[in-house]
């Protein structure tokens, strides 16, 4: 059976934060910039304060069925409220989207070279 990549993102927004907990992720903005934005197994979080409180983290699972996306998007979830709840920050609105890539339409530079091969 072949290995399934999955690439799930859980949003959300920030809510109740003090002045000290702002400052502090508004110090750590530029290594969450949404520019550098990458799925990782570990998970990346990106947001902007300035502009708004949304937040978003990018998660990068693997699975040998189909259904395994469900496991790889409450694991996603669960890790996105355990970052958030060990720095005591609040949030609100979480919800996750999670696309399995072996499904995902090809490229165009991918369908020239299936055709070429």
């Amino acid at each position: 059976m072949s290995t399934r990549t999955f690439r799930i993102m859980v949003r959300g927004v920030f809510d109740g934060l003090t002045p000290d907990q702002r400052a502090e992720l508004l110090a750590h903005a530029p290594e969450h910039d949404v520019l550098h934005a990458a799925f990782t197994p570990e998970g990346h979080l990106a947001y902007d304060l300035t502009a708004r409180a949304a937040f978003t983290f990018r998660f990068l699972d693997s699975g040998e069925a189909e259904e395994d996306i469900l496991d790889a998007t409450e694991r996603a979830e669960q890790a996105a409220q355990t970052w958030l709840t060990e720095r005591g920050y609040g949030y609100k609105n979480l919800r996750s989207q999670a696309e399995d890539l072996s499904q995902a339409p090809l490229g165009k530079r991918q369908r020239r070279a299936a055709a070429t091969s």
